[in-house]
């Protein structure tokens, strides 16, 4: 096979990085260039994220691929979902991008319902209830007067903004635009029904755009700048849940998987959307994946607590590393008390400690007496949770579910991994913790030529990374665990 390179721009919530990738003799391998903070800034009550900063990022990924004395085939951006930069018709940025965090769309679904109901938004879309999705971003922009979004001639989820910033050219990616509860997943096309009830015109989207379409090359002030050239930009799957969910190691259909970081999204991946009263009801979520698969999964509030919760104890003085934090967590008494992960309370408040106390305390529960049990509190309601979501996903599948893939930065945690094989009952493998970035990567390699189909990349995937597999422990007691946890309200 001949050796192809490409470079990868990996956008979190937290963190973003450019990663340089190498596909050659049927293996891949990454290496990262650069890291940088990526983090949402209050203003005025309002929280944004740093564009600017964001795209000075990239020209710094830019120049760092320069230094390693290689050309890139191609560049692929993946990021988080559904916020969106407003754009003016002579194509200038009119707003830093709004932030999903932002409360300003707390009570907008229900107010948008009076529109149009909640069960033909989600039979047209099926995309999972969440105030913070594209179109009540969208709805609440407009109700409350948000003048980029008044004024917007068009709208670029995040990936393509800055794709955008790169190439001076306008797409959406089909992935990316699946987030925003504005698609239907049937025609793959936004719905002009739902637009116009949030109060803009259809046309501020245009048609989604598949993997592996060219956006355009570098500007000439970036060539000149990075020393590149014109190198051209790749629509990979632009949401990152997607590319991650890409590099899944499974060389069958049998499993589900965990995309596991500040949020943890399960699913199964399937031929077709899922579209059911019972899906309602449950309120999963239908999202685009690579070669027009469907990822069926569920949101689930992953480390987000914990994140939280870090930050309130540096503020305190308390800067504990990973590896405390889980030594102290294995260190900790079991099922003290659980929390719902998912409980709204826990959405962004002042503080997490202090939502967790109060939980607690609702729910009729001792309220953790130290940080080592918060930690342990959270690491086990997770993998509760896990099980909740994965029964409900055993009751629609089509193919049984023989074991969960956790993929993502979650996958190093050892101890959480152990404790959601225990709750779950069944085999969970390990890796590979880097799954954005490789499949990023390998979709770039698909356009360029050089992997043919997305079961070859996972071949590749799979013959080039090291996986760990837990089997579950304690059944019994973590039977009994998780009938307390279903009862928590």
């Amino acid at each position: 096979m001949e050796k192809h390179i490409f470079l990868a721009f990996d956008l979190g919530a937290t963190s973003g990085r450019s990663i340089l990738g190498t596909v050659a003799d049927g293996k891949v391998e990454i290496k990262e260039l650069t890291r940088f903070p990526n983090a949402v800034i209050e203003l005025h009550g309002k929280y944004y994220w740093n564009l600017m900063g964001l795209y000075q990022a990239l020209r710094e990924g830019l120049v760092a691929c320069n230094k390693e004395g290689v050309v890139p085939e191609s560049i692929g951006i993946d990021t988080w979902g559904v916020d969106v930069v407003p754009i003016a018709e002579d194509g200038s940025i009119l707003s830093m991008p709004r932030a999903y965090r932002d409360p300003y769309t707390v009570g907008m679904p229900e107010k948008y319902f009076e529109k149009i109901s909640k069960e033909v938004v989600y039979e047209k879309t099926g995309i999972q209830i969440m105030n913070f999705n594209t179109l009540y971003q969208i709805f609440a922009g407009m109700e409350t007067g948000y003048v980029p979004m008044k004024q917007a001639k068009y709208l670029l989820f995040m990936p393509d903004a800055l794709a955008y910033m790169l190439t001076g050219e306008k797409v959406c990616e089909y992935t990316i635009s699946s987030t925003s509860q504005i698609l239907n997943p049937r025609t793959k096309d936004f719905e002009k029904e739902l637009l116009e009830a949030a109060g803009v015109d259809a046309s501020v989207f245009s048609k989604p755009v598949m993997q592996g379409t060219v956006v355009g090359t570098l500007t000439d002030a970036l060539a000149q700048y990075s020393r590149l050239g014109k190198v051209n930009v790749v629509s990979v799957a632009g949401h990152d849940t997607a590319s991650a969910v890409a590099a899944v190691p499974a060389l069958d259909e049998n499993f589900a998987y965990l995309s596991s970081g500040t949020w943890s999204l399960m699913g199964i991946e399937s031929k077709e959307p899922i579209i059911t009263p019972k899906t309602y009801e449950l309120n999963y979520t239908n999202e685009g994946g690579v070669e027009g698969t469907t990822r069926f999964l569920k949101n689930i509030c992953g480390m987000w607590l914990l994140e939280q919760c870090r930050k309130e104890w540096a503020l305190s003085g308390k800067d504990y590393s990973y590896p405390e934090i889980v030594d102290m967590a294995m260190k900790a008494e079991s099922f003290k008390a659980f929390v719902q992960p998912d409980d709204p309370s826990f959405a962004n408040p002042p503080s997490m400690l202090e939502a967790i106390d109060a939980f607690c305390e609702r729910t009729g529960q001792e309220k953790p007496a130290n940080d080592a049990q918060v930690i342990r509190l959270i690491f086990e309601s997770l993998a509760l949770r896990y099980r909740q979501v994965l029964e409900d996903l055993d009751g629609i599948a089509t193919h049984p579910i023989e074991r969960l893939h956790i993929i993502g930065g979650g996958s190093k945690n050892r101890l959480l991994n152990q404790l959601t094989a225990n709750a779950i009952g069944r085999k969970v493998i390990a890796g590979p913790s880097e799954a954005t970035a490789i499949g990023n990567v390998m979709i770039q390699a698909m356009a360029a030529g050089a992997v043919s189909s997305l079961q070859e990349m996972r071949s590749i995937i799979h013959a080039s990374i090291e996986t760990e597999e837990f089997v579950p422990q304690l059944v019994e007691e973590w039977e009994k665990a998780y009938q307390k946890f279903i009862t928590l309200k």
